[in-house]
């Protein structure tokens, strides 16, 4: 549904996107994940006819969009990074600025026109300054303006970024319907956005591709997976109780919270195995849990390998 073959993009000296290639197949939600300045959104302009390739071909359902750009954009969906609109236009009158932009008529315009603002929950707003909107409802009629043609294929940049906590729910359910029926290439430096709505995920740093996995296949890359966490009255009589304990292969303490990590060789260290172990040797410990893995710690050591390289 949307392809990138060998992406280049250059200005001047600066490579800023090195030979990008991926494929996001029909139901999935691809994560772009990467920090800023590492490609994501050079690389979906150049995906939606915005930007054209210094080297490189991209395809939207089948359509390149360099050699048949018409074709590619009405297959496609685009919300720019802020969701920028006309902000003295109402979304009733920009969402119909934009239908007549697609060519949309008669009662297939007025079917499409009511079932975004239903979907969106638009009909608060619809005639207020879009200056005036909240960030949420900016991004909604943003989203709005994307799906109105009905776009089998959705590209989102940075969709919850600047959003308060609720205001994020609020579009990460809304992505995650429209992805039922969409194909998504949603583009985010948020970790927790992976977890929350995405299929696959793949890291992006310099221009380039450092991973491409399941959410649950990354996570099974930390160290912390299979780990187990708690709070000891003396760490020291903690690590000296469990050292040398078979599965554990080494110790890790917060500075922050004071959590001690214990963590596994081979396979999970099990809570019950360490609590044994600890009241055996008389440590008094508290708030004793399993760990899955940690985005965090896997983007940093993805992205910092790929800087050494």
């Amino acid at each position: 549904m949307i392809e990138a073959h060998a992406l280049h993009k250059r200005y001047g000296r600066l490579l800023a996107v090195d030979g990008i290639s991926f494929k996001v197949e029909p139901g999935e939600v691809l994560g772009f994940l990467g920090p800023n300045g590492a490609g994501k959104s050079t690389t979906m302009k150049m995906i939606a006819g915005f930007l054209a390739p210094t080297s490189g071909t991209a395809k939207v359902c089948g359509h390149d969009v360099q050699a048949a750009p018409m074709a590619a954009r009405r297959a496609l969906g685009y919300l720019p990074e802020g969701a920028p609109g006309y902000g003295e236009m109402s979304p009733s009158g920009f969402l119909g600025f934009v239908a007549d932009v697609r060519g949309l008529s008669g009662a297939h315009r007025r079917e499409r026109m009511q079932s975004v603002l239903q979907r969106l929950a638009l009909e608060g707003v619809l005639h207020q300054p879009i200056d005036t909107l909240s960030k949420g409802f900016k991004r909604r009629v943003g989203l709005a303006a994307a799906i109105l043609h009905d776009p089998p294929a959705l590209i989102l940049d940075e969709p919850t970024d600047g959003l308060d906590p609720n205001q994020k729910h609020e579009v990460r359910s809304l992505i995650r319907e429209l992805a039922r029926e969409r194909t998504v290439l949603l583009s985010t430096h948020i970790l927790e956005e992976v977890e929350a709505v995405c299929s696959r995920a793949m890291i992006v740093a310099r221009g380039k591709v450092l991973a491409d996995a399941t959410p649950a296949e990354l996570l099974a890359r930390s160290r912390y997976q299979g780990a187990v966490s708690l709070l000891a009255g003396d760490s020291i009589a903690a690590r000296a109780a469990l050292d040398g304990m078979p599965g554990v292969s080494g110790f890790h303490q917060d500075a922050v919270d004071g959590r001690l990590y214990v963590f596994p060789q081979g396979r999970p260290v099990t809570a019950d195995a360490v609590a044994e172990r600890l009241r055996q040797r008389g440590v008094v410990f508290s708030s004793l849990q399993p760990e899955r893995g940690r985005l965090d710690e896997v983007f940093r050591r993805i992205t910092t390998e790929g800087a050494k390289a």
